[in-house]
């Protein structure tokens, strides 16, 4: 026994300190690398358009794909990672998003740059970023609050240079050239992945293995399967599978607590129509400051002022909004983040002069950082925590859902009036509606729910569907790794 308690204490070792805080630099560098990336797109906007003669909707639809599939691959990254571990993920997430960034330097069509930079870039920078995060579950137990929030400096970080880089490359040697060097930039995600070496708790135990509590439901799922195969009658195999696949449903994507938790569903609702606007600003800026006359070096610098003020920001928001004053109160802190976001798109509509628009990107900077901030802490006060990686998995999809079809849409409309403004008008619109849905609802949820107190309805269980306004106390963190969740950005 006592040799037993030595061999965890020593197998734990690298936990929250040595090689830690390695894998938390490179955490850093993954999502400057992947989450980053696409805020570089608008600076080839023009000149995609200008070589494939494509129009606004018809080009919009590359970053939009990277995006979408970014933001929705997590389920799929959830399997590489359970099965093969959060190294291999990250590594194959990098070779995938290198070579389809190679593969774009050939592309004769902006539909082959669908498949290269939009499918294969996008789909390699989700498998890097979200087993990126993953990692870091199982690397930190005590300092794993701290870790996430330095490792999302990352995001702001790729947003600053990102843009410059691209300027400047794209100055001296052409987009073909620098998407092939940028393709050599994002293989180092596979030396990011090298160095996340696996954990263990104990001499020949990986920290990845499963968790204890599920191994019952998975025993189950096991038996339920020989059964099915090994049944002689096709109908029972049949519906076997069915009664499967809806499980399967129920349990990764959580449509359940989509039908039956008001708040999560308000809230579901209300971002994916938040992200028909939200990404407008990101693919069209460069574009708008280019076609108003401001000279392309300095529309560039326009997304690194986003990004800058967000490596400051984001992490001032986040400590202001854990404060004890916003408990149960931060759905109106977001509400006013995205309602903020929204109106700072009349800027723009204004004036396109270049100080005008750095005003625009300073207080655009400030609402997206709180809505980065705050979007995962609100969904974790609406849903229950044994919970939330499912309800993360049918939220991150449906917002890629948006995310893909805003941007092409909104480049129709630009395409038959010719004028940029409208991309702010639509941003704008879908941003201030979102906002005061999700306010005036969560309002008027919580004032129902008070109303039923009051009378003494017997509930079921009163707070199991419902929006918290006091979330439960945070329970003591186990060395045990959380489940694997699909975490995205914004």
């Amino acid at each position: 026994m006592p040799q037993r308690g030595r061999g965890v204490h020593e197998a734990a070792k690298p936990q929250d300190q040595g090689w830690a805080w390695m894998v938390l630099f490179t955490a850093v560098l993954l999502q400057a690398l992947t989450l980053g990336f696409p805020s570089c797109i608008g600076v080839f906007f023009t000149d995609l358009q200008h070589e494939f003669q494509a129009s606004n909707s018809e080009t919009s639809w590359f970053p939009s794909i990277m995006v979408a599939v970014l933001h929705g691959g997590g389920p799929l990254c959830s399997i590489l990672v359970k099965r093969f571990g959060c190294r291999f993920a990250v590594m194959l997430g990098g070779l995938l998003s290198g070579v389809g960034m190679v593969s774009s330097s050939f592309c004769g069509s902006i539909s082959q740059l669908y498949l290269t930079a939009g499918l294969i870039t996008g789909l390699g920078s989700c498998f890097s970023f979200q087993a990126g995060v993953t990692v870091l579950g199982y690397y930190f137990v005590r300092w794993r609050t701290l870790a996430n929030a330095m490792a999302s400096t990352g995001v702001s970080l790729g947003f600053t240079l990102w843009p410059l880089l691209s300027r400047y490359l794209l100055d001296e040697m052409g987009w073909r050239n620098t998407f092939l060097i940028f393709g050599g930039i994002l293989l180092n995600c596979c030396v990011c992945g090298a160095i996340m070496r696996p954990v263990e708790l104990a001499p020949g135990t990986p920290l990845q293995s499963p968790n204890p509590a599920e191994e019952p439901e998975r025993r189950a799922e096991g038996a339920q399967l020989s059964n099915t195969a090994s049944s002689p009658h096709p109908k029972i195999q049949k519906q076997t599978r069915r009664t499967a696949c809806v499980h399967a449903l129920q349990k990764y994507l959580a449509f359940d607590i989509f039908c039956q938790n008001k708040g999560y569903q308000i809230y579901t609702i209300g971002v994916t129509w938040m992200m028909m606007g939200f990404a407008l600003p990101h693919v069209y800026l460069v574009p708008y400051a280019i076609h108003s006359g401001v000279e392309e070096r300095r529309a560039a610098l326009l997304i690194s002022v986003i990004g800058l003020i967000n490596i400051f920001i984001r992490p001032l928001t986040g400590l202001l909004s854990g404060h004890r004053i916003f408990t149960g109160r931060r759905i109106y802190l977001f509400s006013l983040a995205v309602l903020l976001c929204g109106l700072s798109n009349f800027i723009c509509v204004i004036s396109a002069e270049f100080s005008v628009l750095i005003v625009y990107c300073v207080i655009l900077s400030i609402a997206m950082s709180g809505i980065g901030a705050l979007t995962f802490q609100v969904l974790m006060d609406v849903v229950e925590m044994d919970r939330f990686s499912n309800a993360l998995g049918l939220f991150t999809i449906l917002e890629s859902i948006t995310i893909l079809v805003g941007p092409p849409l909104t480049g129709l409309l630009v395409d038959v009036t010719n004028d940029f403004r409208y991309v702010f008008y639509n941003s704008s619109f879908f941003l201030i509606s979102a906002a005061l849905f999700m306010g005036l609802s969560f309002c008027t949820l919580e004032k129902k729910n008070k109303l039923k107190e009051g009378s003494k309805v017997p509930l079921d269980s009163p707070f199991k569907y419902q929006y918290n306004e006091t979330p439960a106390e945070p329970q003591c963190e186990s060395p045990s790794p959380p489940a694997v969740v699909y975490i995205t950005s914004i």
